[in-house]
């Protein structure tokens, strides 16, 4: 998915987003108006992704979101293009703006006709067949009607979102239009840019149509963007020393896991933290000093060689290449005891959620896991957190008392205790599915909590950042073959993009 740089900061539910639509009507904006301005919206967007189609074909359905589709058929006529209007609803049955809609179509002369499960050959079809208010697996006639636009080949421009997308989840509701384009009203909606909207998403572009009243109405989520975060980390002082910046003290490695946590120890280096320790097995410490001799490794066989390592460090980083057993569990139990800031991640995860009761890990925690990791922590299926991964997100915050990351497409961070809305990070691509890079986030959130950086904050920033510098790298060189040490000189590009 492709998005353009006006989207806004804050998402909002689909109910929250009718509200506010029926504030702006109640404002004295009519319906129709916005209908209009929509149509508006979804026409100059269409012409700019495809400025030489001259037949437009149009799938309606019932209420608003068909009557935004009758104003496009109205303007494509208007231009003289070739213009078929297909109804999925009868049109008579239509009522309020959205049957003062046909009937402006047919005024302009647009051919409407019942859906009969066939589409011209060539031309833009334009989706507005559902809208945000769909709870319940698609049934016929839409279902056929998404199986035949989606096997067309054409061009598909989707109205607000694509039909049989569930707007608040990001689930596909049986089946769901697979768009080139979206264009969306009023509010970002989550189901757009989370689970499997993306997808279907296409490229994404936003129309407000109105200023939203006072006193608005509450967002759900605010989208992570580097406008927002840029102050994030405080310059330095010319008079700086290592000892103002942390000493973050990164964790595992067990037999034969030696990369993961060289990962997130040559992250924390690079993304700002004074000094970083690490503990791992006696066999990866001269690998590990070889990579990067700014390191300080310790070997840690016995895990009572843990506890002096802990008493010289700011913030900790537990998990990349922990393993299980004995060894991983004595140090898991140490750093619980000590209350410093710190990521649990990877096994350290799988271990708390062996765990034969929920365990409070506190404010100044973050965890990461991936869907099925979290499912693990929950006691669910790996389905039932992709089927509501925000409610799934701000459960684990809940649950473990501290700040969560859920990872995946259109990744989450909710926590600590409600302190800011849940954030919602859009970037990234499939490129970075690839072993390490959680590894390499894990040590880019260890070094901003060494930096003092509070955990809800350092859960935010750095997902994004490692977003950006995936999309980076993806840019210089394609997504196929990004390994994750290809994203830490992009994480200290953004980093440092102030001071560019």
């Amino acid at each position: 998915m492709s998005m353009r740089p006006d989207l806004p900061r804050h998402i909002y539910s689909a109910a929250a987003t009718r509200e506010l639509d029926a504030r702006i009507i109640a404002a004295g904006t009519p319906g129709f108006e916005l209908m209009q301005r929509a149509a508006a919206a979804v026409w100059r967007e269409l012409r700019r992704r495809w400025p030489h189609a001259v037949r437009l074909t149009v799938l309606c359905g019932g209420g608003n979101n068909g009557g935004d589709g009758y104003l496009v058929a109205r303007l494509a006529q208007r231009a003289g293009w070739h213009v078929q209007v297909l109804t999925l609803t009868p049109p008579e049955r239509l009522q309020g703006d959205a049957a003062a809609a046909w009937r402006a179509a047919q005024e302009a002369g647009a051919s409407i006709e019942p859906w009969r499960g066939v589409l011209p050959r060539s031309g833009v079809v334009l989706d507005a067949m559902l809208g945000t208010g769909l709870q319940a697996a698609v049934r016929d006639p839409f279902s056929n009607a998404i199986t035949v636009v989606n096997a067309s080949g054409l061009p598909v421009v989707a109205v607000d979102l694509p039909s049989g997308l569930n707007a608040d989840r990001g689930v596909i509701e049986g089946c769901a239009i697979r768009a080139d384009l979206t264009v969306t009203f009023i509010a970002l909606k989550p189901g757009l840019l989370t689970g499997q909207g993306p997808d279907q998403v296409g490229e994404l572009c936003f129309a407000a149509l109105a200023e939203a009243p006072e006193p608005g109405v509450a967002p759900q989520l605010q989208r992570l963007d580097l406008a927002f975060y840029q102050e994030t980390l405080a310059p330095r002082p010319r008079a700086a020393h290592k000892g103002m910046f942390g000493h973050l003290l990164v964790i595992g490695g067990n037999q034969g896991m030696g990369g993961a946590i060289l990962l997130a120890a040559e992250t924390a280096l690079r993304c700002g933290a004074g000094k970083v320790s690490v503990a791992t097995r006696s066999e990866h410490v001269v690998p590990m000093l070889a990579r990067c001799p700014e390191v300080m490794a310790h070997g840690v066989d016995d895990p009572a060689q843990l506890a002096p390592l802990l008493d010289q460090a700011t913030a900790v980083v537990l998990g990349p290449g922990l393993g299980s057993g004995p060894w991983a569990t004595q140090l898991l139990n140490a750093v619980l005891e000590r209350d410093l800031p710190r990521i649990l991640d990877a096994d350290a995860l799988n271990a708390i959620a062996a765990a034969p009761q929920a365990v409070s890990l506190g404010k100044r925690t973050i965890i990461t896991p991936h869907p099925a990791e979290a499912a693990r922590l929950l006691g669910c299926a790996t389905a039932d957190i992709q089927a509501d991964r925000l409610a799934a997100v701000e459960r684990l915050a809940e649950r473990f008392g501290c700040a969560a990351v859920l990872k995946g497409v259109g990744s989450l961070v909710a926590g600590p205790a409600d302190e800011m809305l849940p954030g919602l990070c859009q970037y990234g691509n499939p490129g970075m599915a690839s072993a390490g890079m959680g590894d390499v986030l894990s040590g880019l959130i260890g070094a901003l909590l060494a930096q003092r950086m509070e955990a809800g904050a350092a859960g935010r920033y750095a997902v994004l950042l490692h977003a950006l510098a995936g999309d980076r790298a993806a840019e210089q060189g394609g997504q196929l073959g990004i390994v994750a040490s290809d994203l830490i000189s992009s994480i200290r590009f953004y980093l440092n993009l102030r001071d560019i």
